[in-house]
């Protein structure tokens, strides 16, 4: 039991970074909007992050020869399964993992044209009540304390992104829409990553998304050489650290934790976002948006916390009540 507690806690550790890294790609974002179209962006940024780990999947897997092992799984891949069968299933997890990858990430930055950052922080966000929700339909009931944390992580992102009341103009429902996408993403990641090596399903990702955009870009926009240039540090930062950090991390992470959990953590990626545009952008943070974080903050201590170590649970022979439920 303790050593999967530890294991949940370095997942969370990791899904925190991530958000972190998210976050501040918000204003990696903004900023290379100013110079190039959606498309170009998330083309030049996912086609860094591919190669990117390259030279990272051939030095884990050095490191794992080295330890007699046959690759890097991080307890992803099965070790006896056939490779032209683990390959096959590898490529079909990557598409279907990249497809709703690139359909996230394209909303999301075609929406951010047409309405507030704030507004795009909170409704993309919204994933986090898209994932139990789906999650519950498909496979099995959440627990009340799971619910709890979605209502608080809602709310929390509510009081850090939402100003002077909330109306659903175009933006708001292209960008409402990508949340759908990135709740489909994180549960087909939580489906795969069990069966599948996790860094080279991250790489696969952004091939699928790096090769459509490139197709869209060329189909709907005009890039030049001028503009991406111009672009290139957002588009660095973005592709190196936000692409190919955090969406690595993602994965590996998931590995370790239930995506209920998962969705809640990544969600703080708004409240890192929020800290950005003060820090990088200058943008003040209010006691309402202080609020928010804490309630934020709030929802991911208590989707951690084994309520079941606390409260005593009467157990009936044959019905006892499992600890997935509980949360």
């Amino acid at each position: 039991m303790e050593k999967n507690n530890n294991r949940s806690l370095v997942g969370l550790g990791l899904l925190l970074i991530t958000a972190f890294v998210w976050g501040f790609g918000f204003v990696a974002q903004s900023i290379g909007a100013d110079y190039v179209g959606a498309y170009t962006f998330l083309a030049v940024r996912n086609w860094i992050s591919f190669f990117l780990l390259i030279p990272v999947i051939r030095l884990l897997d050095v490191y794992a020869l080295r330890r007699g092992q046959k690759q890097i799984t991080v307890e992803s891949a099965k070790e006896n399964e056939d490779p032209v069968r683990k390959g096959k299933k590898l490529w079909i997890a990557g598409l279907i993992c990249g497809v709703f990858l690139f359909a996230g990430s394209a909303t999301q930055q075609i929406g951010i044209a047409y309405t507030t950052t704030a507004k795009a922080g909170f409704l993309t966000s919204m994933y986090v009540v898209i994932v139990p929700v789906i999650y519950a339909i498909i496979k099995k009931g959440i627990g009340v304390k799971v619910w709890v944390s979605v209502i608080l992580a809602v709310a929390g992102l509510y009081l850090l992104c939402i100003k002077d009341g909330f109306t659903l103009g175009k933006g708001d429902t292209i960008v409402l829409i990508c949340a759908l996408f990135f709740a489909l993403q994180i549960l087909f990641v939580d489906k795969f990553v069990p069966e599948v090596d996790a860094v080279r399903l991250s790489q696969l990702q952004f091939l699928i998304v790096a090769v459509l955009s490139t197709v869209f870009m060329f189909v709907l926009e005009k890039p030049t050489w001028e503009a991406i240039y111009a672009a290139l540090p957002a588009i660095l930062y973005a592709g190196i650290v936000s692409s190919g950090v955090g969406y690595t991390l993602q994965i590996v992470g998931q590995t370790m934790v239930s995506p209920t959990v998962g969705g809640i953590t990544m969600s703080l990626e708004s409240v890192f976002a929020a800290l950005g545009g003060w820090i990088v952008l200058g943008q003040l943070l209010t006691g309402r948006e202080f609020a928010g974080c804490a309630v934020m903050f709030a929802a991911i201590i208590l989707a951690q916390i084994p309520i079941g170590h606390f409260v005593r649970r009467k157990r009936t022979p044959g019905l006892e009540t499992s600890e997935a439920n509980d949360g």
